[in-house]
């Protein structure tokens, strides 16, 4: 049953056996957040079902292929964002981070400072590449290149997917030629 109908059916939502469940789906869900697991290499953060559903098309025809389905909601705080980045960084199939936020309710700040939280909290060493739209995104970009990590930044959704898929690709390829390489 839906959790959004489940207090329709209280005597069914109980029959729910969450050890069928994903772990990063049940703790995604305790934080308000919808996640679906995918058995792409490209970790997305979206804001909005319809906007996480053309990223990950735009991942898929740019050669990549999309980890999970990940909607931090409309009115998402640097405290769920945290949650989601501790989400995508427990994949070890995530190879990069797409987050792809168009602000409205939700302030491009806050999603800034819940990914810096994120960095710094959890030793993010993913390539993040970051398309911010909407409210306060000249501050988001402020916040961004003053905290020193390295994150690429674009307003346009083609050039990030273009930019996620391509560091996946040199990855993988590193992996094939046993070189290890660092990203800080």
């Amino acid at each position: 049953i839906d959790q959004n109908a489940a207090f329709r059916r209280p005597e069914l939502a109980q029959m729910e056996d969450i050890t069928q469940k994903d772990p990063k789906e049940i703790e995604a869900s305790k934080h308000d957040l919808n996640y679906i697991a995918l058995d792409g290499h490209i970790g997305c953060m979206v804001n909005g079902a319809g906007l996480a559903m053309a990223t990950m098309d735009l991942i898929k025809l740019k050669g990549g292929s999309p980890a999970n389905f990940l909607d931090v909601g409309g009115g998402a705080g640097d405290d769920q964002v945290l949650t989601a980045m501790k989400i995508l960084n427990s994949d070890p199939h995530v190879e990069a981070i797409l987050v792809n936020i168009f602000a409205g309710i939700t302030r491009c700040d806050m999603i800034a400072l819940g990914i810096i939280r994120g960095c710094q909290e959890l030793n993010i060493y993913k390539p993040i590449v970051l398309r911010l739209k909407g409210t306060n995104i000249e501050k988001a970009k402020e916040i961004i290149q003053e905290s020193g990590f390295n994150m690429f930044i674009t307003d346009d959704l083609e050039e990030a997917a273009r930019k996620a898929v391509n560091m996946t690709h040199i990855i993988k390829m590193a992996r094939e030629a046993k070189i290890n390489i660092s990203l800080s």
